[in-house]
């Protein structure tokens, strides 16, 4: 039952992404920017229904009230959450009152349809193998959508981690907080518990996504400002998922198992 609901979930995705992406390439002919924006999240509202109704995979959000809320224009925030699957790529946007900039490796530009509609949003595409220049396009381009009142959003472990793992922690979103003194917001997620890494069987289940307090950049250093936030996501995914993760032993903190690798 999981792989035919799951086969006919692809199928939804696929029938709905390609005339909504023809759409919105034409739109971007005419119109840019925040119009571009929401009729690109209308598929993506669409993707996470699709989730619901075939494959039973339900959510529940906490934390809500601690971000600007849509009123606050230009209260910039850098979200930091957990990336455990492709659902949360695909529902955060859907949740935000503001809209998102995603810091992503240009490679998904390739990507028939999806690539093509995503290429003509305000996003930040980067080539990996360019560090330098990838930090100073994310610095660049993070500085002027945050000052249009976009929020960015950047994975700090890089890659999906499978459930009950930590990833490798780097300090390329905290870095730019701290630059642009802006206060960067933890998220935890258990995607991973309907939507395993590199899978696209889908069981059906409830995700949690609980949102943290915004963490004061200003005059902090990137590497500290990481392990704070690296430590209350992990803390939270204990609380939040705890069948997936072994006790800490010996009473050990969830920092010092997590680690930190920057």
């Amino acid at each position: 039952m999981i792989v035919l609901r799951s086969a006919f979930y692809i199928l939804w995705l696929l029938t709905t992404l390609i005339p909504w992406a023809l759409v919105a390439v034409l739109f971007s002919a005419l119109v840019r920017g925040a119009p571009m924006y929401w009729l690109c999240v209308g598929w993506l509202r669409a993707a996470v229904w699709g989730a619901k109704a075939i494959c039973g995979v339900r959510y529940r959000v906490q934390g809500l009230e601690h971000l600007p809320s849509a009123a606050e224009a230009h209260a910039a925030v850098l979200l930091a959450p957990k990336h455990q699957s492709t659902w949360e790529t695909f529902a955060f946007p859907t949740l935000m009152p503001h809209p998102l900039a995603y810091v992503f490796k240009r490679e998904l530009l390739w990507i028939p349809f999806f690539g093509w509609a995503i290429g003509r949003m305000d996003m930040i595409h980067i080539d990996r193998s360019r560090r330098s220049a990838a930090w100073a396009k994310v610095l660049a381009q993070g500085r002027r959508l945050m000052g249009q009142g976009n929020w960015v959003i950047m994975f700090p472990e890089g890659t999906r981690i499978a459930r009950g793992a930590s990833g490798d922690y780097k300090t390329g979103a905290s870095r730019l907080a701290v630059t642009t003194g802006t206060p960067i917001v933890p998220i935890a997620v258990t995607s991973a518990r309907c939507w395993p890494r590199k899978s696209w069987l889908l069981r059906p289940g409830l995700i949690e996504v609980s949102i943290g307090r915004p963490i004061p950049a200003q005059g902090r250093r990137p590497d500290e400002l990481m392990l704070e936030v690296e430590a209350w996501i992990e803390t939270e995914m204990r609380r939040l998922d705890p069948d997936a993760y072994p006790p800490p032993a010996d009473g050990q903190p969830v920092r010092a198992l997590a680690g930190h690798r920057s």
